[in-house]
């Protein structure tokens, strides 16, 4: 029995008689890791190919079918006049519901004939 002088624990022995085995094994252990190699290679196509048809039939399916959750509305529903939130809560002051009529040369003199006469005085 031969000391490896590379090996100064000594765990590892040689044998001088023993014989070598090849790195790559026999012909038939080669064989045997090529054809497991190549059918996982094929396992693995055939995998992404049946997960690439669900996901685009799925697809397909997805885009025709009418989703439920939408709401339907007939012709004769009016939609709700727009709220400020702001104007609810009171931080801002009320808008009035009428726009005041523009100032400008088109705009009308005031009809003094219609306002009321204002309060009389009391001695």
């Amino acid at each position: 029995m031969a000391i490896d002088p590379n090996d100064p624990t000594g765990a590892r022995t040689m044998d001088a008689d023993s014989p070598q085995a090849p790195l790559g094994g026999t012909r038939g252990e080669r064989m045997q890791r090529l054809q497991i190699g190549f059918l996982g290679l094929g396992a693995m196509i055939l995998l992404v190919g049946l997960a690439n048809i669900i996901m685009n039939s799925a697809k397909e399916s997805q885009a025709s079918a009418v989703p439920a959750d939408l709401p339907t509305m007939s012709a004769a529903e009016t939609p709700a006049p727009a709220r400020d939130p702001l104007a609810d809560a009171g931080v801002v002051p009320d808008l009035p519901a009428e726009p005041a009529p523009p100032q400008g040369e088109n705009v009308a003199p005031p009809d003094f004939e219609r306002l009321p006469p204002p309060p009389a005085a009391q001695p």
